[in-house]
């Protein structure tokens, strides 16, 4: 994939129908199984490290678990 940036790749995945970036997703996830565990473990902190540096740089808020989940109850009755 030489030239695809990250970012390209996210938008256009970002634009599949759901069904589509549901099973994207799925796929990325498992991909993730077949590494070493200490590799896993690394990715995931870099992940929430991250995560932890946009909300205390203000990038991103928080928003409550049961908002989460009432969008997600939504999102499943339609």
């Amino acid at each position: 994939m030489k030239g695809v940036t990250t970012k390209e790749l996210l938008a256009a995945a970002l634009k599949l129908p759901l069904k589509e970036r549901a099973e994207l997703a799925e796929r990325l996830l498992t991909s993730l199984d077949e590494l070493p565990e200490a590799e896993r473990k690394r990715l995931w902190l870099d992940v929430a490290e991250q995560r932890l540096r946009e909300m205390r740089g203000g990038v991103v808020r928080e928003v409550p678990a049961a908002d989460v989940f009432a969008r997600g109850r939504k999102a499943l009755s339609r």
